[in-house]
This record gives structure tokens, sequence and C-alpha cells, in this order.
């Protein structure tokens, strides 16, 4: 669908959307020194904030695949620094250029149900990038009031033209480096319940029911 969208369209298209931004403040809150954190937010919730994000210095981390091929030059039309890889393709080269991101202050986006799924799941990635360069993570939810959603794993979500938009960002939330396994796991449960509670927060403001 992204393919099919171009980043020409999704410019178009994006232009349309009236944007809400809640607990913007967070966003300077979950702010190391240098100036960067870790961004959280649902695989099929991405597009949603790609317009409205493109004045940040972000990278992305997209799967080494055809879709994140897509995926990959979506974002770069829209001024993104793109990391390829994934748990079982090219991990430790990922690695090393998000640790890099990192140092250099930038904000590093994650996906943390990608990219295969299921929807919503969570595993420690995120938790353990935290603990292991002191950078807060910043659970957000973006959600729309109108739009076309895809049959994928994640049911990956394109606001339609004129599209009402939250984007929520909730507690930041920042792992001990000394942490535990368990306080690791803890971590992250907390980290997938405020990206739950942040989407549910934005249907709320649209007065939507939140969706799967």
């Amino acid at each position: 669908m992204a393919a099919l969208l171009g980043p020409l369209l999704l410019r178009v298209l994006g232009h349309t959307w009236r944007e809400e931004i809640i607990d913007g403040d967070n966003i300077e809150a979950a702010r190391g020194p240098g100036g960067g954190f870790l961004l959280a937010l649902w695989h099929g919730r991405m597009l949603v904030g790609v317009p409205y994000h493109r004045t940040f210095s972000m990278d992305v981390l997209v799967s080494p695949s055809g879709d994140g091929d897509i995926s990959e030059r979506l974002l770069q039309a829209f001024g993104y620094s793109i990391i390829r890889g994934s748990s079982s393709r090219g991990g430790a080269r990922a690695l090393r250029e998000m640790l890099r991101a990192m140092e250099a202050g930038r904000v590093l986006v994650l996906t943390p149900d990608g990219p295969r799924g299921p929807q919503h799941s969570m595993n420690d990635g995120v938790a353990w990038l935290s603990r292991a360069t002191g950078y807060a993570i910043l659970p957000a939810g973006f959600v729309c009031d109108r739009a076309w959603r895809t049959r994928s794993w994640d049911r990956f979500t394109i606001p339609k033209p004129g599209a009402r938009v939250a984007l929520v960002y909730g507690e930041p939330l920042l792992v001990a480096r000394g942490a535990s396994a368990d306080e690791l796991a803890a971590a992250s449960e907390t980290l997938r319940l405020r990206i739950i509670e942040a989407e549910r927060r934005g249907c709320a403001a649209l007065g939507v029911e939140a969706d799967a």
C-alpha cells in the first residue's frame, strides 16, 4: 500500500490531515543530554506520524525485506535516516548504527511489534537499548478518526483525506543500567501498557473507539 501511495501522494494526503498533539511536552522530557531518545510506537501506526515528524532528526529501524525497501524509500523522501536490520538479519550491524545515531543525539524510532508481529506484542529490545545507553523511551500512540486499514498482520493504518489525527506522547520510561532480566521484562510490559494507554487517550480525544 505504501508503494501505491508514494512520497508525493503522501505529502498531498498529509497536508489534509488535522493534527492534534497531546502531551507534546513529554517529547522534551524524554530528551537526554545530547537531545536524543527512543520513540516507541506500534508498527501499523508508523505512517500516521510521518508528515509531522519530518523536521525531527530521526533514524528509523527498518527490516531488511521487500516491505522494508518500500518503507525506506518513503521515509527517506521525508528526510528520515534509515537503519536496516532485524533480530534475524543484520542485527549486529544495525545495533552498531543505532548506537552511533544515539551518540550523535538523534532520535531512534522503534516498533516493538515489528517486523512480523504479532500485532501489539512486545519484546525486550527497546528496554534493553534504554538500559544499555541511558536513553529514555517515549511511548507514542498515533491514531485517527477515519482510515483505510490493510489486511496485513499489523492492520497498517492510512488516514483518509481530511482525517483528524491525534499524536499522543506518554510518560517517558528510563531503564536503569543495572536492571535485572526480570526488571527488563517488567519495563517492557510497562512500555506496552503506556503505548496502549496513549492510543486509548488519542481515540478518546477524537471521539472514536480504540481499534485493534
